[in-house]
C-alpha cells in the first residue's frame, strides 16, 4: 500500500492570502483587531505549555495597554499599574482554561471551553475590576460599532455577545488544528452561522436600540451563571474521564518485546516505583517513563550538532506546524502536498509497524495508513509533546521515544517500515543513523530518507529571523547522503521532490 499523492489545492493559497489581509485590516479596523486577537491569542497559548503560553499572551494584553493609558498611570500610579496587571491577567484566564481543558476533548465539544470561561471571565471582570480598568479591556467596548453583535446582546446582555466573540475564535482555531478539513470548516461555519443570526435576527425582532447592552445587564449575569456551571461541569468531565491516550506501560507487552537498550542491547522490561514507570535492562540500566514516553537520551551525550539543533526545536516547537501549515497553503497550495511528495514511495501493509525516526510533531502520521502500528523517536521532548497532543486531535494511537536516532532503542529486524524525514542533515553521525535504521528494519524493507536541498536552506531557513543563525556560516553543504548508503543495500534511488526542495532517498534491505 502506498500513501497518496496529494495535489496543490488553490483554495488554501486562497485562504491564506485573505487570511492575512483580514489580519492586516485587523490593526485598522478596532471592532476587527478584537475579533483578530481572540483568534491568535488561542491560537498562541495552544503552541505552547500552559504557563509559557499564558504569560505570553498576558504580555501582549498588557503592553499595548500600558503604552496606550500612559498618561493615566502618572495620575493613578503604583495602584492603577496593579489594577492594570490585574486586569490583563483576569482577560487571559479564559485563554488558560481553554489551553488546559481543549486538548483533553475531541469533537465540536473541545469548542465550549473558551467562550464558556471567557463570558465567565469577563463578567467577573466586570463586578472586581474598576470601570475605568475593566474597559481597557473589556470586549463589548470595542464593539460599538458592530450593530449585528449589538442585536445579538438584546436577548442574554453583554455576555451572549461576549460568548459568540469567543466562540468564533475556538471555532478559527479547532478549524485549524484539524489542517482545513472540509467537514470541518463547513460543521463549524454551519453551527456558529445558525446561532449567530438566528440570535441577530430574534434581537431585531425585538427592536431594541443601541442602549441594549447597558439595559440587560441582569440577562448578562444570568447568562454567565449558565456559563460558569456549563463550564465547571465541561472542566470536571474532560479531566475525570479515563485517558485512552495515556496507556501504563505495563499493559505494553508487545511493544516492550521490540525494547533494547540502545546502550547494551539488552532487552527491558518495566517497573513501577511508587507510581512511576521505567524501563529496566538486565544490567540494571533505567530509563524513566515521563508523561507516557520513555527517555533513553542522557543530556551529557547530546552534543555537536544533535545538541546545537535540538535547541532550535526545543524554541520552535510550539510554532513548528502552524508554520508549516500557513507556509505549506500560502506557497504551495497545502502542506499534504508537500508531505506527500517524498511519503508517496513508502511500502505500508496493513497491521505493519512503522518507525519514524525525528518524528517531530507527527505531521506525516496524517497522511499513512489507519491500521498501522505506529513508533516515532525524537531528540526533542518540546516536538514529542506537540506529537502527543496531535495524535490525541486525529484520534491516533503511537509509542513515542525520546532519543537519538543514531541509537535506536529498537531489537535487529523489528520493524516493517522505517523511514526519517527532515533533520539527517545536520546529525552528528549521519553513516552510523543510516546503519541503525538498517538494523532494526526487516529484511526486504524499503527504507526512505528525505530532508531538505541545499536550495531550499538557502531560500528558507537562512533568511528566517529565527533560524537564520543556525544555517548560515555552515560548516559543509547539504547533500543527499547517498554515499554513505551501504554498498550491499539494493535499489538505491535518489529523486528531488516538492519543486527541488527536498530529497528523497530509498533503498531496500536485502533479504539475505
Amino acid at each position: 500500500m502506498t500513501i497518496q499523492t496529494h495535489s496543490l489545492n488553490p483554495y488554501l493559497r486562497l485562504f491564506a492570502i485573505i487570511a492575512i489581509i483580514i489580519l492586516a485590516l485587523g490593526f485598522i479596523f478596532p471592532v476587527l483587531g478584537a475579533w483578530n486577537g481572540l483568534v491568535l491569542s488561542a491560537w498562541l497559548i495552544g503552541t505552547q505549555k500552559p504557563l509559557r503560553g499564558f504569560l505570553f499572551v498576558a504580555a501582549i494584553a498588557f503592553f499595548p495597554a500600558l503604552v496606550s493609558n500612559w498618561d493615566k498611570l502618572s495620575i493613578g500610579g503604583i495602584e492603577y499599574l496593579g489594577w492594570m496587571i490585574a486586569g490583563a491577567l483576569v482577560s487571559v484566564l479564559p485563554y488558560l482554561c481553554h489551553r488546559l481543558i481543549y486538548p483533553r476533548l475531541q469533537g465540536f465539544i473541545s469548542t465550549f471551553a473558551l467562550p464558556l470561561w471567557g463570558t465567565v471571565f469577563q463578567v467577573l471582570g466586570q463586578r472586581l475590576l474598576p470601570p475605568s480598568i475593566f474597559g481597557i479591556f473589556s470586549l463589548v467596548e470595542t464593539q460599538k460599532a458592530n450593530v449585528p453583535l449589538l442585536q445579538v446582546s438584546s436577548i442574554l446582555g453583554s455576555a451572549g455577545a461576549v460568548f459568540l466573540m469567543y466562540w468564533f475564535a475556538s471555532i478559527v482555531n479547532w478549524i485549524w488544528d484539524n489542517d482545513f478539513e472540509q467537514k470541518k470548516v463547513t460543521t463549524g461555519a454551519a453551527i456558529f452561522g445558525i446561532v449567530f443570526f438566528l440570535a441577530m435576527g430574534y434581537g431585531t425582532f425585538l427592536q431594541f436600540n443601541n442602549n441594549l447592552i447597558a439595559e440587560n445587564l441582569s440577562g448578562s449575569i444570568t447568562f454567565a451563571w449558565i456559563c460558569l456551571i456549563a463550564a465547571l461541569g465541561l472542566g470536571t468531565w474532560a479531566f475525570s474521564r479515563p485517558d485512552k491516550y495515556r496507556k501504563q506501560w505495563m499493559t505494553k507487552s508487545e511493544t516492550i518485546a521490540l525494547l533494547r537498550s540502545p546502550y547494551t542491547g539488552e532487552s527491558l522490561q518495566v517497573k513501577n516505583e511508587n507510581g512511576k514507570e521505567f524501563l529496566v535492562s538486565l544490567s540494571n540500566e533505567r530509563f524513566p517513563i515521563q508523561n507516557g514516553i520513555p527517555i533513553f537520551l542522557k543530556p551529557d551525550e547530546l552534543t555537536g550538532s544533535n545538541k546545537k539543533y535540538n535547541q532550535l526545536y526545543e524554541t520552535i516547537g510550539g510554532f513548528y506546524d502552524s508554520s508549516q501549515k500557513f507556509v505549506g497553503a500560502l506557497l504551495y497550495g497545502g502542506s499534504d502536498y508537500v508531505l506527500s511528495s517524498y511519503l508517496h514511495s513508502l511500502e505500508i501493509k496493513p497491521g505493519d509497524s512503522v518507525l519514524e525516526t525525528s518524528v517531530g510533531t507527527g505531521l506525516n502520521y496524517r497522511l499513512l495508513p489507519k491500521d498501522i502500528k505506529r513508533f516515532g523517536l525524537d531528540l526533542s521532548a518540546e516536538m514529542l509533546a506537540n506529537c502527543q497532543a496531535n495524535l490525541r486531535r486525529w484520534d491516533m494511537d503511537a509509542d513515542l521515544f525520546q532519543g537519538n536516532a543514531e541509537s535506536l532503542p529498537f531489537d535487529d529486524n523489528s520493524m516493517d517500515v522505517v523511514y526519517h524525514a527532515g533533520g539527517i542533515n545536520f546529525f552528528n553521525d549521519k553513516k552510523k543513523a543510516i546503519r541503525e535504521m538498517i538494523r532494526v528494519a526487516k529484511p526486504g524493507s524499503l527504507i526512505l530518507i528525505a530532508d531538505e536541498t541545499e536550495k531550499h536552506a538557502q531560500d528558507t531557513y537562512e533568511r528566517m529571523p529565527i533560524t537564520s543563525g543556525y544555517f548560515k556560516d555552515r560548516d559543509e553543504t547539504i547533500s543527499a547522503p547517498i554515499n554513505i548508503v551501504p554498498p550491499e543495500m539494493l535499489d538505491i534511488k535518489l529523486e528531488l521532490v516538492w519543486q527541488n526542495r527536498f530529497y528523497a532517498l530509498t533503498f531496500r534491505k536485502p533479504v539475505s
